[in-house]
């Protein structure tokens, strides 16, 4: 199996630390509001990641953080007149249901940075023993000239940005790039640290909650490109300060959300919120239109895309109905298969899920070709469940009683007898109980 890395920036064979086990840590989201498609294009593509990992037979230890300390949820709280606590419950509860929703898999662990902050601060009393942290004024910054390779995951020319753009600066910082650790405050909720009273900066949350939940580095660290800079190369240089490793040895990014070739934003107004693509969608579409696509590459979400994959999940749910009635009229066994070589070879060349799809396609005519033809179907049928649950693609297929092949035995006998006021009235009743 290969992974780009985007530390190294090309495909990498994956070794995992422990042979057969992945510890993989997806970051979240910042519990504030309701969830956007931007949100969700991580969370459908590392759940496929995760699928596609135990379906190879890994054993998958899987993390993904919520923020519940931040600005805009203090800010979103004061608005309201309600507390933190209140916003974020109620904004993870409805990110939990949308996951739910779009076929995503419950995974190992779910930390939250306000359940976090003994370690946080320890973690940052560790970084001022060190020397790789400093107070000054209230704040305590991390020391980012002390890490020789900074910049190496994003690939930044640091010397090169616009400082003044690109990061804040701040006159109680000694180098520009340098990031806030702990800021104090008396807004919101705070917490008592040697070094003041206030809460943590972004970037120390995540490095915590890893070596938390995992005592080391682990083997993938995902999230949206957007993160590389600054906030996962931060990550990798407080886990260098600490721990004297990268965090990860394998750095998995998906690509940018477009809307008909704009990028998604408010001023836009093509912001679109998780719910209300749900409404207009299924599930099993939402997830091949961002599935469709190549990860690392920009995601464009269309109109096209979408009619493109309503047209595939109808494709595929009338072959597997049309299989079902000859599975359970006929008794056939079928779920015997596990593995089958051409979906491994197609996703072990990093998770390429645009060639798994058109391969689904293939075996969907192939299998519609056996029902007309009469030939055996089990194992074609198979396939397309194994690409399914990697997919995440769930399909109502019904378990039929004797009375339903009954039903189906008289529909088919008023069809040969040409009795087409019987066949179509029981060609309806097969249709309300989801058989036709």
């Amino acid at each position: 199996m290969k992974i780009f890395n985007t530390l190294t920036n090309k495909l990498e064979e994956f070794t995992p630390i422990t042979p057969g086990v992945v510890n993989m840590y997806v970051c979240g989201p910042t519990v504030y509001n309701y969830a956007h498609v931007g949100n969700m294009y991580p969370v459908i593509v590392f759940d496929m990641v995760y699928r596609y990992l135990k379906y190879a037979g890994f054993e998958v230890n899987y993390a993904s953080n919520f923020t519940d300390v931040d600005d805009k949820i203090i800010k979103a709280a004061i608005e309201l007149s309600v507390t933190e606590k209140e916003i974020t419950d109620k904004f993870i509860k409805a990110y939990l249901e949308e996951l739910e929703g779009l076929n995503c898999l419950p995974i190992d662990y779910r930390p939250r940075v306000t359940e976090t902050m003994d370690s946080i601060i320890d973690f940052i009393s560790l970084l001022l023993e060190k020397e790789y942290a400093y107070k000054s004024g209230d704040d305590v910054y991390f020391r980012v000239s002390k890490i020789k390779d900074y910049g190496c995951l994003s690939k930044q020319n640091l010397e090169a940005l616009d400082y003044g753009k690109r990061i804040d600066v701040a006159e109680e910082k000694e180098n520009p790039f340098d990031f806030v650790l702990w800021k104090k405050t008396k807004e919101g909720i705070i917490w008592d640290a040697p070094f003041g009273t206030g809460r943590p900066g972004w970037h120390t949350e995540c490095v915590v909650m890893i070596h938390d939940i995992f005592k080391g580095k682990i083997d993938i660290h995902g999230g949206g490109v957007d993160l590389k800079f600054p906030h996962h190369e931060n990550e990798m240089a407080q886990s260098k300060a600490a721990w004297n490793h990268n965090l990860a040895n394998y750095w998995m990014h998906n690509g940018h959300i477009m809307v008909e070739g704009e990028k998604m934003s408010k001023s836009l107004n093509n912001f679109i919120l998780a719910k209300d693509l749900r409404k207009e969608y299924p599930s099993n579409v939402i997830r091949l239109a961002f599935l469709k696509n190549q990860y690392r590459a920009p995601l464009d979400l269309t109109k096209t895309t979408f009619t493109e994959c309503v047209a595939i999940n109808d494709k595929v749910y009338n072959a597997l109905k049309q299989a079902n009635i000859t599975i359970q009229l006929e008794n056939i066994s079928v779920g015997n298969l596990t593995k089958d070589e051409h979906i491994n070879e197609i996703m072990d060349n990093d998770f390429n899920t645009p060639n798994l799809i058109t391969y689904l396609l293939d075996l969907v005519k192939e299998l519609n070709t056996s029902i007309r033809n009469h030939t055996e179907i089990s194992q074609t049928y198979d396939k397309i469940i194994l690409i399914n649950s990697i997919l995440g693609l769930y399909y109502e297929l019904k378990e039929f009683s004797e009375s339903d092949k009954e039903l189906y035995q008289s529909w088919l006998d008023a069809r040969n007898n040409k009795d087409f006021e019987s066949a179509d009235s029981l060609r309806e009743q097969l249709i309300a109980l989801n058989i036709l």
